[in-house]
């Protein structure tokens, strides 16, 4: 167990949150959410040890271990993978060291032999004979292959050392995990075997901020939001807090509604028969009743859904896309090879492979940002697109505008009502649309990009993993706009929810081939047969 008493929390004058008292017990798994800048990474340093809170403690059984994902993906470079998984456990991993020290010691003393013997105990007793199978485990569940295991670390690719770091979490079923974001450049099956792997957890208490819905959905028995400058838990999954939240929400309103028009009626009363002697003692009546009248007590959150919507200006006709054979060869490496496919008009299709590069590479190509080596495709006549890559920075690096005339380069519109109107839609009203545009962060430049789309009333969009970088709020705003554009779309993602939603046809690219099925991605990803010849396909 570790639970809170009295937390506060305060920087520079503002306060993140304050007297929060929370408990938190083994077996369940707890989902931190919070808009962002709520102060959920700090919540967390804060149970970790690593940051001191203002006010107020936690509360943790020093006998008890916790781990922690660890975000420095360099911090091990000249340590082999394994021994890295292994170090998750501090004490477990000391007696290694040390017993290792021993042993390659050329003169054995008698001191040595003793102190040896009392770590062979303990190396027994914390299950130490196990320790490297039950890392090999870990690290081949989350997608390490085996010829990689006992490589030092800066022989990894990125996305591995994230795996790695994240298996050293993992490992030595610790009593407290805390996760923060653990699906972050995580493929689909790492993912899932994640999923698996916490939800078999019995005994450990596992607390996990992340953006990803359908994660939280599917490890989540408790939601703890963080908002109001407080921490309050509910039992349940996220979409069981998302649906108690916004139904609180819209009770409240109602009656506040209901409340307000009744009090217009009384006043108008009293100011049309006050004066009246017949009508005083009614309109005293009914002053005494106004004066009862209270509004609910609305709390205003941290939490703020952009506007996004997507118009197409004019229907696609049903030439919409043709692609023959694409072959694009970068620094030596065929990324794609003779790809064919046809799009058709309302297909909403998610582009999947192993390595995505791909996507980028494709969705380059068809927007006119790169030339293929051979092969052609076609739009349409009737046709527009817009495309979000996942690299941004060419739009946003060295450029001195602020945001007002960041957009208004891509508005129809020159006006400043209507370019500040719009930017105060996907939440920059005030003094944040005089911000300079190279100053924001990765998730408001993912909304300045989204506000550059829907300004160009395209009907078909391009989207190359636009979850990056965006809070839940936003993403959930973008997942409903996306489901109600009438249009194409083409799109790379990792959120399973954002997919599973969005898509209604699948396009796969392996090294020998593609596959290319319409249907809902639960389904793509449940059926075995298919899944098994996709493997085959990426071990040709």
């Amino acid at each position: 167990m570790i639970a809170t008493s009295n937390l506060s929390m305060r920087f520079s004058g503002r306060k993140l949150f304050e007297d929060v008292n929370v408990k938190f017990t083994p077996g369940n798994c707890y989902g931190l959410i919070g808009a962002n800048g709520a102060g959920k990474s700090t919540f967390v340093k804060i149970l970790s040890g690593d940051l001191d809170p203002t006010e107020g403690e936690v509360i943790f059984d020093k006998n008890k271990r916790m781990a922690v994902l660890k975000q420095d993906h360099f911090a091990h470079e000249d340590e082999s993978v394994i021994n890295v998984v292994l170090m998750g456990h501090t004490k477990l991993w000391k007696i290694i060291e040390e017993r290792n020290e021993i042993y390659a010691k050329s003169e054995f003393s008698d001191e040595d032999g003793m102190r040896a013997a009392e770590l062979e105990g303990e190396f027994a007793e914390l299950n130490g004979w196990e320790a490297e199978t039950e890392a090999e485990m870990l690290l081949t569940g989350l997608g390490i292959t085996a010829d990689l295991h006992y490589k030092l670390m800066r022989e990894l690719s990125e996305p591995d050392k994230v795996k790695v770091l994240l298996a050293q979490a993992l490992f030595g079923n610790p009593d407290v995990l805390l996760l923060d974001e653990p699906t972050n450049g995580l493929d689909i099956q790492a993912i899932a075997w994640l999923e698996e792997f916490l939800m078999n957890l019995e005994d450990t208490t596992v607390i996990v901020v992340s953006h990803d819905r359908h994660f939280l959905n599917k490890v989540c028995t408790h939601i703890a939001d963080i908002d109001y400058g407080k921490v309050k838990m509910y039992v349940g999954n996220y979409d069981f807090w998302y649906e108690s939240n916004q139904l609180m929400q819209t009770l409240i309103n109602n009656k506040n509604k209901k409340l307000d028009q009744k009090r217009q009626e009384l006043q108008e009363f009293i100011a049309r028969f006050s004066a009246n002697a017949s009508k005083s003692k009614q309109a005293t009546s009914r002053k005494k009743q106004l004066e009862k009248l209270q509004l609910e007590d609305m709390q205003i959150s941290n939490r703020k859904y952009p506007f996004v919507e997507f118009k197409p200006e004019r229907d696609a006709g049903n030439n919409l896309l043709k692609v023959e054979n694409l072959t694009k060869v970068i620094d030596g490496v065929k990324i794609l090879d003779n790809v064919s496919f046809t799009i058709n008009t309302n297909d909403k299709v998610v582009f999947i492979s192993q390595n995505d590069i791909v996507k980028t590479t494709l969705f380059s190509i068809l927007s006119g940002e790169m030339e293929a080596d051979s092969g052609t495709y076609t739009w349409g006549v009737t046709t527009t697109q817009a495309y979000m890559p996942k690299d941004n920075s060419a739009f946003f690096e060295n450029c001195d505008l602020d945001l007002i005339d960041w957009l208004r380069q891509y508005s129809p519109d020159q006006h400043d009502a209507f370019v500040r109107g719009f930017l105060g839609r996907m939440l920059f009203s005030g003094e944040e649309a005089t911000k300079k545009a190279k100053v924001l962060s990765g998730g408001e430049k993912v909304r300045c990009m989204l506000s550059r789309m829907m300004l160009t009333n395209a009907n078909v969009l391009i989207f190359d993993n636009p979850t990056d970088h965006l809070d839940l709020e936003s993403i959930t705003s973008l997942n409903k706009a996306l489901t109600n554009f009438k249009g194409t779309i083409l799109f790379g993602a990792h959120d399973h929810e954002f997919i599973q939603t969005v898509a209604n046809r699948i396009i796969e690219i392996t090294p020998s081939g593609i596959v290319d099925k319409l249907m809902e991605y639960d389904d793509y990803i449940a059926d075995e047969e298919l899944q098994a010849k996709i493997k085959d396909m990426y071990n040709v």
